[in-house]
């Protein structure tokens, strides 16, 4: 799959082999794309790979939301720029996993993992790292900042999705800093993947889980669960 551009499709091998990899699907799930008209370069394209990929299972349909014409529905998943991706279940249930900017390159590998957790109601934490993430009682935002370059970006967004699929006081958002740069000056982002994690502390590199969950905990001023 190409990175970027107008004609962003799937390979032959690659339709083959995710259509293989979806058999693993037992639930619904709902992509959300939020789009608008202007101002928006990979719009088109984040919608292109959306829609193939939801030809290859039946659990997976694409809804579209046009950002500026639907506050309600935007306000209700908290967006505010597009492209912007939900990955939800059939009704719609704010989840806490969003992606913003176009999941090409490496950050579609961060996409099919999204798919996978809402498909199969699996996620591949280690037990106790999940168990921490559950511990956690008060809001949690982590912004991860990636390219689609980035081979390590990955499993710093998986790690945040997952702890929003385990608890829903936390929100976890990819942000692709190359198709919003004012939000990466904003954040001081100078490499990826950074995580940021309610506003104010960060950490640059794909940590191993339980150093990343630790990181979460000092953000919040608590020490982890054992």
């Amino acid at each position: 799959m190409q990175q970027k551009g107008t004609d962003m499709i799937l390979k032959d091998e690659d339709r083959k082999a995710l259509t293989e990899e979806f058999q693993a699907l037992t639930q619904p799930v709902k992509m959300i794309l939020f789009t608008q008209e202007l101002n928006c370069e990979y719009c088109n394209d984040t919608k292109a790979i959306l829609t193939e990929v939801a030809e290859l299972s039946d659990h997976i349909t694409v809804e579209e939301v046009p950002l500026l014409l639907d506050g309600d529905t935007a306000g209700r998943y908290s967006i505010d720029k597009a492209p912007a991706i939900v990955v939800t279940d059939e009704a719609g249930t704010p989840s806490g996993v969003t992606f913003y900017g176009i999941p090409s390159g490496y950050e579609f590998v961060s996409l099919l993992g999204a798919i996978k957790d809402q498909g199969t109601g699996k996620l591949e934490l280690p037990e106790d790292v999940q168990k921490q993430a559950m511990a956690i009682d008060s809001p949690v935002n982590l912004k991860v900042f990636v390219t689609p370059t980035c081979p390590y970006c990955p499993r710093s967004v998986r790690f945040a999705h997952q702890l929003a699929k385990l608890n829903s006081n936390i929100t976890a958002e990819m942000i692709e800093a190359s198709e919003f740069p004012e939000m990466a000056r904003k954040y001081q982002v100078m490499g990826v993947p950074r995580t940021v994690i309610n506003e104010d502390h960060h950490y640059e590199g794909a940590f191993p889980e339980a150093m990343a969950i630790n990181e979460v905990y000092k953000a919040i001023g608590k020490e982890a669960v054992a």
